[in-house]
């Protein structure tokens, strides 16, 4: 092969080299990295109910579909979880109202409670309403209560005697779930306010 012709042939590679790393490069430039994946998808959490709010008014977890949902189960005579962990709750739910309000009108936050013996429909009522009127919250017969806390994984048990009465052992876990009822994440309420808002802003679109 005579010099000019390794010379095309050179140049001829050098292009086709040249062509494929600039490829190489738009590819790269335009390749998205894979979204992230909810932390619970799949998971076996959340279903049907039937409960009650302040009013007595029959609430289904069929009645928030096409909304997001945040769930709490706990109970209005505890003194110090329940309180603590609702109200981190909805600072957080509050801090992403204000940047987000139409995204967080279709977030329905849920206290369910898991004593329904001394949580009467005024008194869960009334708990809720006492961190945000846009928390609902829900009562039921003991064997509604135990149906809605079996279906979210919920654990709760009758604790020890106090002076002031008994107190409830029981789970601390907000679920965030999905418009059709699907479990999305556990809200960092042991975070603060401020993880709370930045996690509903991550899944909640």
């Amino acid at each position: 092969m005579n010099r000019s012709a390794m010379s095309l042939s050179n140049r001829k590679s050098l292009r086709i080299l040249a062509a494929t790393l600039l490829a190489m490069t738009i590819a790269g430039c335009r390749g998205q990295p894979p979204a992230e994946r909810p932390p619970l998808e799949g998971a076996a959490i959340g279903g049907p109910f039937t409960l009650a709010d302040k009013t007595g008014r029959t609430v289904r977890w069929a009645d928030f579909a096409g909304q997001y949902r945040i769930v709490y189960f706990g109970y209005s005579f505890c003194p110090d979880a329940c309180p603590l962990d609702v109200g981190v709750m909805m600072q957080g739910y509050a801090r992403f109202a204000k940047a987000e309000p139409k995204l967080a009108a279709q977030l329905q936050p849920l206290f369910i409670t898991i004593d329904p013996a001394r949580d009467t429909p005024q008194i869960v009522g009334e708990f809720a309403a006492a961190f945000s009127p846009r928390l609902l919250g829900l009562t039921g017969t003991p064997s509604q209560v135990d149906t809605a806390a079996k279906a979210f994984a919920v654990y709760y048990a009758r604790g020890k005697a106090t002076t002031g009465g008994y107190l409830m052992d029981h789970s601390r876990i907000a679920y965030l779930m999905g418009r059709q009822g699907e479990p999305i994440a556990m809200l960092p309420v042991d975070q603060g306010p401020e993880a709370v808002a930045v996690e509903l802003a991550k899944w909640v679109k």
